[in-house]
């Protein structure tokens, strides 16, 4: 049986949606003793469950009028928590909204904790673990490709997948456990190819879940994608018309740009966040070299490069620039194409053709937000927007644990360097991993760390 928490058995209150001014916010209330909470303010009541009705909302000590508000009743366990909760959608603003969690504290209510009303949907059954960090990766996301993917996650679509290797490493199990433990019965021992298929099927799904990884958290984080390239050639203005506003100072002195400079874009599937740098040059001049080093820095961790200049022969040499600082791949791009740059057809930068791009009018931007999905594709993969994906570090390790525990089963089984009864320990211990990922066994301090990054209200 689990323990409650301190505070779990209260009932709980806060704004659920963003303070300050706007035509509406949401309240809500969740607990065993909501409706009578709400009882104490909300004139008519009783309610017609998950029925919007328009109410009077009063101070419970002197009857002050706070508001007319629309106001819902869902009776556990048909409700998000799977505990009774009422919803007030009430006038925004600052004022209304506090007068109203106000009146629900003094009529005895206590303020809710970052996530404690998700916490309390997954603890009565409403979702699992997995289903809730994606309710906390749908509020953070930034980008359509993390939002299809996320909502993904939210249908269970993870759980299912999850939930599905789980039952197949059980009834490796239990082969094993039968072998075990009747090891004398008329069909003989089991077959050993049978059980090393049953694991290597486990592991295909495994690696494939393991594979999905890489392209997900560039999908959460943003890829980093570099603008490099001499003083003066037109990166910052490549920045700006990419990001669509003026957010980099352009101007035509040499070392204007003494800082990165970054801003969150997608481009095409990708979510990006593009970095203008200081021109990479020699240098005597202090704030500008310490401008160059942060350029070098960002490069080192990049994704991606966009090596820039307005000289075909001239980008050919900070390709090669580029390549001693970065891993990443390079895209080389001929600015100021608008004016004569220069011939462009030699390919640079290990065979690829230069894009050709003109912040003025805009060409070339389009080719070149396509070549980079390329790269970052061909690199991580593509973000899996329709299939399960694992799409936080926990998840990844919970996998990578499993699938660690199933290999040193395998080897032990195929080498019979072990008994059976000892090998199947590593097909528990694999098991105990995907319990953890999915929260069927006690994870508190894990829920501590997710939930502790929650919004209050939610």
């Amino acid at each position: 049986m689990r323990i409650p928490l301190p505070g779990e058995d209260e009932t709980i209150v806060a704004l659920s949606t963003a303070p300050g001014r706007s035509a509406i916010a949401v309240v809500r209330l969740s607990g065993a003793a909501a409706f009578a909470v709400a009882e104490r303010i909300v004139h008519p009541w009783p309610l017609e469950p998950r029925r919007a009705v328009l109410c009077r909302v009063s101070d419970a000590a002197d009857k002050t009028l706070i508001d007319h508000a629309v106001v819902s009743s869902f009776p556990a366990p048909r409700s998000y928590t799977g505990e009774d909760v009422v919803e007030f959608s009430s006038h925004g603003g600052h004022a209304v909204p506090e007068a109203l969690i106000g009146a629900l504290l003094r009529a005895g209510a206590r303020e809710a904790h970052p996530g404690e009303f998700t916490r309390r949907a997954l603890l009565n059954g409403k979702l699992d673990l997995v289903q809730a960090e994606a309710i906390g990766d749908l509020i953070d996301a930034s980008s359509e490709s993390m939002r299809r993917l996320v909502l993904h996650q939210l249908d269970g679509g993870l759980s299912r997948q999850i939930s599905e290797v789980r039952s197949r490493l059980l009834d490796l199990e239990a082969l094993l456990a039968y072998d075990i433990d009747f090891p004398d019965e008329d069909h003989g021992p089991l077959n050993r190819t049978r059980i090393s298929d049953a694991a290597d099927a486990v592991r295909t799904a495994l690696r494939l879940l393991l594979d999905t990884a890489p392209a997900t958290e560039l999908a959460r984080d943003g890829a980093i994608v570099v603008i490099a390239g001499r003083p003066n050639v037109g990166k910052s203005s490549l920045f700006n018309a990419i990001v669509g506003e003026m957010r980099a100072i352009v101007t035509d002195i040499p070392g204007t740009t003494r800082d990165a400079i970054e801003s969150r874009v997608q481009l095409n599937d990708w979510p990006v966040r593009l970095v203008d740098t200081a021109g990479l040059r020699v240098t005597d001049e202090l704030v500008e070299r310490l401008g160059i080093e942060v350029s070098e820095r960002y490069l080192a961790s990049a994704h991606a490069v966009i090596a820039c200049d307005d000289n075909a022969e001239l980008l050919r040499q900070t390709v090669v620039s580029v390549q001693t600082l970065s891993s990443a791949p390079v895209v080389p791009v001929l600015t100021k194409s608008d004016r004569d740059a220069g011939s462009a057809s030699a390919a640079v930068g290990g065979g690829h053709q230069p894009v050709r791009v003109s912040a003025h009018t805009r060409d070339g931007i389009q080719p070149l937000a396509a070549r980079i999905d390329v790269l970052l594709s061909d690199r991580y993969g593509t973000i899996p927007t329709t299939r399960p994906a694992l799409t936080r570090a926990r998840q990844r390790i919970a996998v990578e644990r499993a699938l660690k525990e199933l290999d040193a089963f395998r080897e032990h089984w195929i080498s019979e360097a072990l008994p059976a009864s000892v090998a199947a320990v590593h097909i528990r211990a694999a098991v105990s991993a995907l319990d953890e990922l999915i929260g069927a066994v006690d994870v508190d301090d894990v829920l501590g760390r997710l939930f502790a990054t929650f919004c209050i209200g939610k």
